[in-house]
């Protein structure tokens, strides 16, 4: 009797395990990241580590350049080398990337680009770009002062203009500055003065517009081309016995929740968004390729405008 019930219960134990579901596959993802230079990348970071977790089904690899192109190579080869299913690139800078994301692709691991773009001969080499459009963030924040010097009876007015741009050769870099220069060269009482970066750091920002107050007396209009580099504007400003937002309008790009701060506060003026929340999007757009799905090639993430007029309003909304 024990032997007829041992084998009727072997029987039903191993027909459950025919029909017992397969075990998920755990999906690796390979995170290249610029690095930890701002207020902004920190969210970015962020946003990717939450979304990329073992509960909802990942294995995230994890690397920070520290700003440093040779870093990223390093760190996409090592992806390769330990077989992940997807690359996720925040590049540095536009160029040199044909080599390593061709070795990408013969290993047969899709590349999606987040934040920054490439310039490659060959678009094939990455599946798809996540980002901001940094040209139209670029306008966006001409057409803003426009109106602002309309508003105050300051049309007619010859402006003085420094640009504080970032890391040079970034596409955050590159679509800012034309849609910035672009712009204020269509005004001819916009007198862009000088433009230098201060590769997106407060530290620099804060020095680099140290040099703009001692070279040029009179400056009227500060566009940084990240916060952390506005609120080094606003420290040299301060410095310099000016008050920022009112002796000189700042502009700025991100809007994370200290540049809510500082509007409020009356030391800037308005800034421009750059929203870093990119894990959802790149995890939604894995799933479809999961399925086999085709995506688009270009996505672009919702931005906004603030200044001091709706910044107290917004700041409960700020994720970041």
């Amino acid at each position: 009797m024990k032997k007829v019930l041992s084998l009727t219960l072997a029987s039903v134990i191993a027909g459950s395990m025919m029909f017992a579901a397969p075990a998920k596959k755990i999906i690796t993802v390979g995170y290249a990241q610029v690095g930890a230079e701002s207020d902004w990348r920190t969210a970015n970071t962020e946003s990717f580590k939450s979304t990329f977790t073992e509960a909802n089904g990942y294995k995230l690899i994890f690397d920070d350049a520290q700003q440093k192109q040779e870093n990223q190579i390093k760190a996409i080869r090592n992806f390769i080398q330990q077989d992940v299913d997807y690359i996720v690139v925040a590049p540095v800078v536009e160029t040199g990337w044909e080599t390593v994301l061709g070795e990408a692709k013969k290993a047969g691991i899709p590349v999606i680009l987040s934040d920054r773009q490439m310039k490659l001969s060959d678009d094939s080499l990455y599946t798809c770009w996540v980002g901001g459009n940094f040209l139209k963030e670029g306008q966006d924040s001409v057409i803003w002062l426009n109106n602002y010097v309309n508003k105050l009876g300051r049309a007619k007015d010859d402006l003085n203009i420094v640009l504080l741009q970032g890391t040079i050769g970034s596409s955050a870099q590159v679509g800012r500055t034309e849609g910035i220069t672009k712009g204020l060269a269509k005004n001819p009482k916009y007198h862009l003065l000088a433009k230098q970066t201060g590769e997106f750091t407060q530290a620099k920002g804060q020095e680099v517009m140290e040099s703009f107050l001692k070279a040029y007396p009179k400056i009227d209009v500060v566009f940084c081309e990240n916060d952390n580099m506005a609120f080094g504007a606003i420290d040299a400003i301060k410095a310099a016995g000016k008050k920022p937002g009112k002796d000189i309008i700042i502009i700025s790009f991100d809007a994370v929740h200290e540049a809510f701060n500082r509007m409020i506060a009356g030391e800037l003026n308005c800034a421009c968004e750059c929203n870093p929340l990119h894990g959802p999007r790149v995890d939604q757009i894995i799933k479809q390729l999961q399925k086999g799905q085709k995506v688009q090639k270009i996505q672009y993430v919702t931005e906004g405008v603030f200044d001091q007029t709706n910044a107290a309003k917004e700041l409960p909304n700020r994720k970041y």
